[in-house]
């Protein structure tokens, strides 16, 4: 067996197309395949079944899969250490982030890390959340930054912050002309609520807000980003929490940004690498630099 009939495997795999695999490794679709041929053949059985233009893996292939993937994932492992060992260093690290977090943590933490460590080449990649769990499994990322919890025990995860979120009203909103600064839930049960599409984390965390307070929100609209939101709600279609840390992102956008009462509803930021996957020194690096720049005062402790 071949190192590159694992990535070849692992690529057709992945795209369930000869074709595909073979744009993705580089490389012509007929080689792809004659290597994919030998590699079946050395294991004495088929990795896919081939059923007209639909291709699937077999039991084997299944099985076969998990084990090419470590293999591929410690053979990386093995050549970062080794050259951090003999101190050769990479000089890059690739993060995925979530929409919801990419916008207010990370200029601050790129800045401070471009500061810190100018040979270093950070790579952003901002995708959703199953899509960037994906990506740490397939190891084109060394980490991201995500809503915590996450599901799998194949995951490591460390909190950062503890971000609380805030009710975003139009500026003319009766909320907004009391005294009573702080906001109670159920004040906001009958109001049109404008929130995120359907795999966006931080539409879960609303709606997880939402059930333990026994609040059956009326959805009203829903929207790719918060800057739709945030125009809908200055423009009176109704009202939508966002995360403190967009809060000056958010200031004279047209909307007031008001408190919950406690318990304030929360989010847990924090970054999830994979399990047994080597981290360099330039991902160590970038941790602790976002350990600094998170906000000081919604800290997570973990």
């Amino acid at each position: 067996m071949e190192l590159h009939q694992f990535r070849y495997f692992l690529a057709v795999a992945q795209f369930r197309s000869f074709t595909r695999a073979a744009e993705h490794q580089h490389v012509a679709q007929p080689s792809l395949s004659q290597q994919i041929r030998k590699l079946e053949a050395e294991l004495g059985a088929p990795l896919f079944d081939r059923l007209g233009r639909k291709i699937r893996l077999t039991a084997l292939g299944e099985r076969f899969q998990e084990h090419a993937q470590r293999v591929l994932r410690d053979l990386e492992n093995a050549r970062r250490e080794a050259d951090e060992i003999l101190g050769v260093a990479h000089g890059r690290v690739a993060v995925g982030v979530i929409p919801t977090v990419a916008p207010f943590l990370l200029p601050c933490a790129l800045t401070a890390f471009a500061r810190a460590y100018p040979e270093i080449t950070v790579r952003v990649t901002e995708d959703l959340t199953q899509a960037l769990l994906h990506r740490l499994g397939e190891g084109e990322i060394d980490l991201a930054l995500l809503s915590l919890p996450v599901k799998g025990a194949e995951y490591v995860a460390l909190p950062l912050v503890k971000d609380r979120m805030l009710l975003a009203v139009p500026t003319h909103h009766a909320l907004c002309r009391r005294r009573r600064g702080h906001v109670i839930l159920r004040e906001i049960v009958h109001e049109p609520f404008l929130l995120l599409k359907d795999g966006h984390c931080f539409r879960d965390d609303v709606l997880q807000v939402c059930k333990l307070s026994r609040l059956n929100p009326h959805v009203a609209f829903e929207g790719g980003q918060f800057d739709t939101l945030v125009a809908m709600v200055a423009a009176g279609a109704g009202i939508t929490l966002l995360p403190e840390m967009s809060r000056a992102h958010y200031r004279h956008a047209g909307v007031r940004l008001l408190e919950f009462a406690p318990p304030e509803p929360t989010r847990t930021i924090g970054t999830v690498r994979l399990k047994g996957k080597y981290l360099t020194r330039a991902t160590k690096a970038f941790v602790e630099v976002l350990k600094e720049t998170c906000p000081g005062d919604g800290k997570a402790k973990g």
